[in-house]
């Protein structure tokens, strides 16, 4: 599970002689470094750095280039889980990009870039977060002169399907349009129902019910050619073959430098994952890699997060590569170490406690490379595995990804703080205390509520009893634990701040004022929110406000024609975020679907519309854009008699570089899969 905040790996020795000169300064902590890189539409294209890279040893270096260059190897799975025409548009979008001769100062030209450059940020035609299609600012009749200058070919079918109202929605969560027929997602064959799907998985049973296989993560369902209802597996010699035994080359590689034998076990199950396709391997896998906690350098990859499954069953295609920030981890372990005390001391219901919370491990790490849905998009943290009975047994691995976020904020400013605040206090609270609390709330979100809380005997997994909601509810269940310890004496206790309660103050203030109001300017006006995190943001705060007019706990204020919510009650603030938890926890539990579509329908969906042109309004006269994410670094090794002697990390000139690179370099599936 990721924490989501709106950043493909790193490049081979190709680049050297014509991409190296001229480039950023390839300094891996430098104070003078330039984290915007470019603008366009509602993104923002970032850098960031590799501090402490020389700091390495050249066995780690290589360990972190073969991961990386296993990461990006996967990358067109990505783009194909997206929706089943994104490599062909991607490469003729491409094409024209590289072959057009005309003139490149028109207006017509111009929204052609844009438009490409959003594509390439979201993986594909429809936008990263909101899953809304992304319109061309052009006409298709410039679009197929465009074609016919460049000899590129695209068939008509397609074309039409960028500027048309077809396949509107990668991910539709609107029960009314059919979760899977208003899905552009290419996780379901064109047909497939609902109904047709769920009854194919209650034929699926695990040989142990308490440790339920991860049926779906792997495959993409589909129709043979007598109508049945079947399973593509994702594996070599299966669907997306040719990728991943790219991504299985360099996972070899990787072994063969691995830090310790832990490592090197953990990746060789990995490896014969993708060999076999075998989703016991697959918990096998997740187990021996939590307990290979020895060593400076970890990772992600695989099929992750099932948010774009609007069933909550298929995994997105990704990869992380992440350095141990030594000095940060030493701080946040303390909130693992405590992990017990806040399970014990929460609201919960007794019988919703864990007993025994194991395993926890917390780390801040320092990103490497990123790649398929962690890029250009990125998580801020992580919380894995996603299989309940893995944390229940096993415990969990949580990361905040410490450079990333660091890169968040220096690219960030003030502007629009001062605009939404209500008064001078909350904002010097929020610059005084804001970055403290944010890496806080993201520790304990992923450390302590992730892990925390359990499901009653014989309820079923939260995707089979929550279905189309359980991401979201994990997500605001989560945020809620994280938020009832945010204000509390416990946090001072074990050194992690200065002053919990102002500290508790600003992380109360922020939440609250993005959840009912800033977070809007992702959206279109007249947008409902479908996005998992957004919806969890909204219903959290959404229900306290009302849960708390009685007592006047947030009152919302017009001033000069621009709305405020100030917190005049932090204390009830608190205990109303503890009924809220408590009332998730049992949903979650007891898989209570009415209950937990009740509180996300009624709280999390629909949009104050008024309040969202106003939001608009005001945050039109801010340059920056809503969304952010990251070029990532190159790692370019550098080599004597074949063997690598040193591996340098340079900044790519512009997102474009790095993306046709990773298009000519990385491009191993066909464009129909």
């Amino acid at each position: 599970m990721n924490l989501k905040k709106i950043a493909g790996i790193f490049l081979t020795t190709a680049v050297l002689v014509s991409c190296n000169k001229d480039k950023s300064d390839s300094k891996n902590d430098d104070p003078n470094f330039k984290y915007e890189a470019e603008q366009f539409a509602d993104i923002k294209v970032l850098r960031y750095q590799i501090p402490g890279w020389e700091n390495l040893t050249l066995k780690e270096q290589e360990l972190v280039y073969y991961l990386t260059q296993a990461g990006t190897a996967g990358r067109d799975i990505h783009w194909d889980q997206n929706y089943k025409h994104n490599l062909k548009i991607r490469k003729a979008l491409e094409h024209i990009y590289e072959n057009f001769s005309g003139d490149k100062s028109t207006p017509n030209w111009k929204n052609f870039e844009i438009y490409l450059k959003r594509v390439w940020f979201s993986n594909g035609i429809h936008h990263h977060y909101s899953s809304d299609k992304i319109k061309p600012g052009f006409k298709i009749d410039y679009f197929n002169q465009l074609l016919a200058d460049t000899k590129t070919n695209l068939a008509p079918e397609i074309v039409t399907i960028l500027f048309n109202d077809v396949d509107a929605k990668k991910v539709n969560l609107d029960e009314s349009k059919g979760l899977l027929a208003g899905s552009a997602v290419n996780f379901y064959d064109r047909g497939i129902t609902v109904e047709e799907a769920e009854a194919y998985y209650k034929t699926k049973t695990s040989p142990d019910a308490k440790r339920p296989y991860s049926f779906g993560l792997n495959s993409k369902l589909v129709k043979n050619a007598n109508g049945q209802i079947e399973e593509k597996v994702w594996k070599s010699g299966g669907m997306y073959g040719a990728a991943i035994d790219k991504i299985i080359f360099w996972l070899e590689k990787a072994k063969g430098v691995a830090e310790n034998k832990k490592q090197a076990d953990a990746l060789g199950l990995l490896i014969e994952f993708y060999k076999i396709g075998d989703l016991k391997t697959w918990d096998d896998y997740n187990i021996a890699w939590l307990q290979a906690t020895e060593g400076n350098i970890d990772y992600i990859n695989g099929f992750i997060e099932v948010y774009n499954d609007p069933l909550g069953y298929r995994g997105s295609y990704e990869g992380v590569v992440q350095i141990k920030d030594f000095d940060m981890s030493a701080k946040m372990e303390k909130i693992s170490k405590n992990a017990q005390w806040f399970e014990d001391n929460s609201p919960l219901m007794p019988a919703h406690k864990k007993k025994n919370v194991v395993g926890v491990s917390y780390k801040t790490v320092i990103v490497a490379g990123e790649s398929g849905d962690s890029s250009p998009s990125t998580p801020i943290g992580v919380n894995l595995p996603n299989a309940d009975w893995i944390r229940a047994d096993y415990g969990s691995k949580s990361v905040s990804l410490g450079n990333i976020v660091d890169a968040y904020n220096k690219a960030g400013g003030t502007d629009k703080l001062k605009e939404f605040a209500n008064d001078k206090e909350e904002i010097e609270l929020e610059e005084k205390y804001g970055e403290t609390a944010d890496k806080l709330h993201t520790a304990l979100h992923e450390v302590v509520g992730h892990a925390s809380g359990q499901i009653n005997p014989g309820v079923g997994t939260p995707k089979e009893t929550l279905k189309s909601y359980a991401s979201t509810l994990e997500e605001g269940r989560a945020d809620l634990v994280g938020l009832f310890y945010l204000y509390n004496s416990k946090l001072q206790e074990l050194g992690l701040v200065e002053d919990w309660k102002k500290t508790g103050m600003a992380a109360y203030d922020s939440y609250i004022r993005n959840g009912l109001m800033t977070q809007l300017v992702r959206l279109d006006l007249g947008a409902n929110i479908e996005e998992a995190h957004m919806r969890n943001r909204q219903w959290v705060s959404a229900w306290v406000f009302e849960k708390g007019k009685k007592d006047n706990v947030i009152e919302k204020i017009t001033r000069n024609g621009k709305t405020y919510f100030n917190i005049t009650n932090y204390e009830k603030l608190h205990e109303l975020f503890g009924q809220l938890l408590k009332e998730t926890q049992r949903i979650k539990s007891e898989g209570d679907y009415k209950a937990g579509k009740a509180l996300v329908e009624n709280y999390g969906v629909k949009v104050d519309q008024k309040l969202h042109k106003e939001v608009l309004e005001r945050n039109a006269k801010f340059k920056s854009a809503p969304y952010s994410g990251f070029i990532n670094p190159m790692l370019v090794p550098k080599k004597e008699g074949g063997k690598i002697i040193s591996i340098d990390v340079i900044q790519p000139k512009s997102f474009a570089e790095q993306m046709l690179y990773y298009s000519k370099n990385f491009g191993f599936l066909p464009e129909d899969n």
